[in-house]
């Protein structure tokens, strides 16, 4: 269920990517602190990678992470990365660990495979709510429900009833 919705979420990813010309996936957005559609699309990507990096590892390390200018500025280039996510995602469930830093201190807490893609899950549901602000400047066709998590959805369905 949980890998069916990552790939669900990595999809509408790409149909937005198949849709944006490339100097809209890099312009800059005010609304967005400058930042670009690609810049967010990178970050998404990143971290899935991270992960699945770490699995191998054991240790999961998002703060340090390569980042990939080409993952910001090629639409062709995220594809890729999409693709190769929908392919290696959804590894049996194992224990990890979660380094990160906080006030300067290091930091490890026990976490699991499974948890992580929950995580990434809904990191990149609310980088697509960011990237929907965007697209309101630009003449693209996403879902209504791109950049909203299942729950919710689900709960404005149950309160249009």
């Amino acid at each position: 269920m949980l890998i069916t919705a990552i790939k669900e979420n990595l999809a509408e990813l790409s149909n937005l990517l198949l849709q944006l010309p490339p100097n809209d996936y890099t312009r800059r957005f005010p609304e967005l602190g400058n930042a670009t559609i690609g810049e967010h699309v990178r970050h998404i990507l990143e971290l899935y990678a991270c992960l699945e990096k770490a699995y191998i590892s054991g240790m999961v390390e998002y703060d340090n992470r390569k980042r990939d200018i080409l993952l910001q500025t090629q639409p062709e280039a995220a594809l890729e990365a999409i693709s190769h996510l929908e392919k290696t995602v959804g590894k049996p469930n194992k224990d990890l660990q979660l380094r990160f830093m906080n006030d300067g201190c290091e930091q490890l807490i026990p976490t699991n495979y499974e948890r992580e893609l929950l995580y990434n899950l809904e990191h990149s549901i609310h980088h697509q709510a960011l990237i929907k602000v965007g697209l309101r400047h630009l003449d693209v066709n996403v879902g209504e429900d791109f950049g909203l998590a299942k729950s919710t959805i689900a709960y404005r369905n149950q309160c249009a009833q």
